[in-house]
């Protein structure tokens, strides 16, 4: 068995399954994410299983990639979600000559394997795009909600499109949700002429209301905070919370509920590689604000 402090994983996910009474664990987990498409090292996913969120079995195997796959490097942030009856793996992905994408990956289990299901990136292709996450609107419609990333606009943006129903392309073009320069919280802007948008997550409060986890940084690291939609939907419009929910050097997170049902937030933490670890928060509704218990 390994402790959460054993594991060195970025943008932790965590997936309850009540019929088993545990919880999967995905996240970036290439012991050197950041490499080059010429790393000798086999870039995948593995994942952890754990009744307590405390011991863990593992590292398994969710997803290798055989020689046809498009991406070769930068395998980052899976994300896992049941859609109909299937499992579904929303992952980034990059390669020489190709924008940075989310692909769409499928399994008849939850452990895997992972195979190739969208065709290609359901990000446009010509923009650098990270992050995708999974939000299923009031017609039950899915989207795609994601990054555009800072390094191609200088100002990172998160953005959304539609998908269709069998998860395999987008439908119509992206658009735009919020951007960086939006959110006071962020702290350091005076000394960046970038400003990151990382790790969106969708979540619906007790109250209705819509609410979009997003990570970027402040004076002092890594940071997450919160994003409200006026409307309820995901076009919005956004309204940012501040200050951040956590704001010690850890982010990329995620919403989930124990087995026991109370709210969690999933990050990594510090974000400096190898160092990276997950780190689960409990978490409270406040005046339809979310804040550590």
């Amino acid at each position: 068995m390994l402790k959460s402090s054993d594991i060195q994983i970025r943008d932790p996910f965590v997936v309850p399954v009540a019929a088993e009474n545990a919880y999967y664990l995905f996240g970036t987990t290439d012991v050197n994410c950041w490499a080059g498409h010429d790393d000798p090292v086999r870039h995948g996913f593995d994942c952890y299983r754990t009744v307590d969120l405390e011991n863990f079995e593992g590292p398994f195997p969710a997803f290798r990639p055989d020689g046809q796959f498009w991406g070769t490097q930068n395998f980052w942030a899976p994300e896992v979600h049941r859609y109909g009856n299937r499992w579904y793996m929303l992952a980034s992905f990059k390669a020489p000559g190709a924008c940075r994408g989310t692909q769409i990956l499928a399994a008849d289990q939850i452990s895997g394997p992972y195979r190739p299901h969208s065709f290609g990136p359901v990000t446009p292709r010509t923009w650098e795009c990270l992050d995708g996450t999974l939000f299923i609107d009031e017609k039950d419609d899915p989207w795609l909600v994601f990054c555009h990333e800072w390094v191609q606009t200088r100002i990172g943006t998160i953005d959304a499109v539609r998908l269709a129903r069998d998860m395999r392309r987008p439908v119509g073009d992206a658009v735009t949700l919020f951007s960086a320069r939006d959110a006071r919280w962020i702290t350091d802007r005076m000394q960046r002429k970038e400003m990151v948008t990382d790790g969106p997550f969708l979540y619906r409060g007790r109250n209705g209301m819509l609410m979009l986890l997003w990570s970027s940084f402040v004076s002092i690291g890594y940071a997450i905070a919160a994003a409200r939609s006026g409307s309820g939907k995901l076009i919005g419009p956004w309204y940012h919370d501040s200050p951040p929910i956590f704001a010690s050097d850890g982010g990329h997170g995620m919403i989930f509920k124990n087995l026991a049902g109370r709210l969690m937030l999933s990050i990594h933490s510090p974000n400096k590689t190898p160092l990276e670890r997950p780190l689960f928060i409990p978490l409270r509704e406040l005046d339809g604000q979310l804040v550590k218990a």
